[in-house]
């Protein structure tokens, strides 16, 4: 199953389109949006795929954001993921709770972890966990995303 990843949107609804395009060119199936969504216009751009969001630091109204991602046939899971897909458990967060992140890390529990906040791209492995932030849509440079291979359990990033 190959996951699409991004986060920081911001509500940046110009700058999310061509992240939706990428995800589309590389046939994802799923995606995680990593929290600052930032917008109910974000939220409609992912109708073509089931989507698992978590809420960030600038996520401010998140009553009316869970009713939008609900109604929209998405999955809100608040400020923390724990998924199992293919074999693989996967958390899901945005990192700007750093005691959070820090214990989803340490716990060994998770495979990979897919988190946002920082604007920076990154894969990397610590010990068997897999870490993967996309980078950013907004206030980055490059723009990009991330996808997710599994049950291989390996991700790439794609700068747009």
């Amino acid at each position: 199953m190959r996951v699409g990843i991004i986060s920081d949107t911001h509500g940046q609804v110009d700058f999310t389109r061509p992240a939706v395009r990428m995800f589309e060119s590389l046939d994802v199936e799923r995606v995680f949006h990593c929290g600052d969504i930032g917008s109910a216009a974000v939220v409609e751009l992912f109708e073509r795929w089931p989507t698992d969001f978590v809420f960030g630091n600038c996520d401010a109204d998140q009553r009316v954001l869970r009713s939008v991602i609900e109604r929209a046939g998405h999955v809100c899971h608040g400020e923390f993921a724990d998924l199992e897909i293919e074999g693989i458990r996967i958390a899901l967060l945005h990192s700007h709770d750093r005691r959070l992140f820090s214990a989803s890390i340490g716990s060994g529990r998770y495979g990979t972890i897919c988190y946002g906040h920082t604007h920076v791209a990154c894969v990397e492995r610590r010990g068997d966990t897999l870490l993967v932030n996309p980078g950013a849509i907004y206030r980055a440079q490059p723009h990009s995303v991330a996808v997710l291979d599994l049950p291989e359990n390996t991700a790439t990033i794609v700068e747009l």
